[in-house]
């Protein structure tokens, strides 16, 4: 058997959103889907990765659409949070299934269902090799999910974040729209921010800006990228200073 090549980052921080637990569905989550994602984060474990993991909500709830459409937009925030604990639920089912140990850490206190965000416990928890997955975001309304992935990161002292998103890196414009797009390998925080590109939001970007903590934006849906970009390969683009 061959050797495993070590790692890159010893403890990273997976960005998945909502809409990734769909998959062809239009609403909901895709158990197939949510299994294939476990076996990839088993896989990265099985290297001796420590894996935190932030996800969304929107394949359920959108709070910006909702408050769009004339709800108050904290109301509407907070029902995107509990969406987000429900996926939560769902990818912790589907991690334990795969063998792989999950604690679910909420942000909004609901003790029947989850433990509450407490630091030194969540990073306790990824040092015995436990998958920890965030639910209800920041906790607070008018912050994203990209943002609490960014500030959770940071808590947790991540080497990289991981952004799984539906194209295998950041383009000028949307490949799916403009076929012509150019993907970039690299490209630096202030670019992201100044020609307005669509890899997290700006809050999220300032954050990892601030504190040095590079991103890497990858395609979930090939199988073993996520073992990929965590051996160095280059997979998708990288945003550094």
């Amino acid at each position: 058997m061959t050797p495993q090549p070590a790692p890159a980052y010893k403890r990273i921080l997976l960005k998945l959103s909502g809409e990734a637990l769909m998959g062809e569905q239009t609403y909901g989550i895709d158990p197939a889907v949510a299994t294939q994602i476990a076996r990839d984060v088993a896989e990265i474990q099985g290297m001796g990765v420590e894996t935190a993991i932030v996800i969304g909500g929107g394949n359920i709830f959108r709070g910006v659409a909702a408050s769009a459409r004339g709800m108050d937009r904290a109301t509407a925030d907070y029902m995107g949070m509990l969406a987000t604990v429900i996926n939560a639920l769902a990818l912790q089912d589907a991690l334990e299934q795969q063998g792989v140990l999950t604690r679910v850490v909420t942000a909004i206190e609901m003790r029947a269902v989850a433990e509450p965000f407490i630091r030194r416990r969540a990073i306790r928890h990824l040092e015995k090799g436990r998958v920890v997955v965030f639910g209800a975001g920041t906790g607070n309304p008018y912050f994203s999910t990209d943002t609490a992935a960014a500030l959770r990161a940071m808590e947790i002292k991540a080497d990289v974040i991981l952004k799984a998103t539906k194209v295998d890196g950041i383009y000028d414009a949307d490949p799916m729209v403009k076929p012509t797009a150019t993907r970039f390998d690299r490209i630096s925080y202030l670019q992201v921010l100044e020609q307005g590109l669509k890899v997290m939001d700006a809050t999220a970007i300032s954050l990892c800006m601030d504190n040095r903590l590079p991103i890497v934006v990858f395609n979930l849906r090939t199988p073993g990228n996520i073992r990929r970009a965590i051996s160095g390969e280059a997979v998708g683009s990288l945003v550094t200073a």
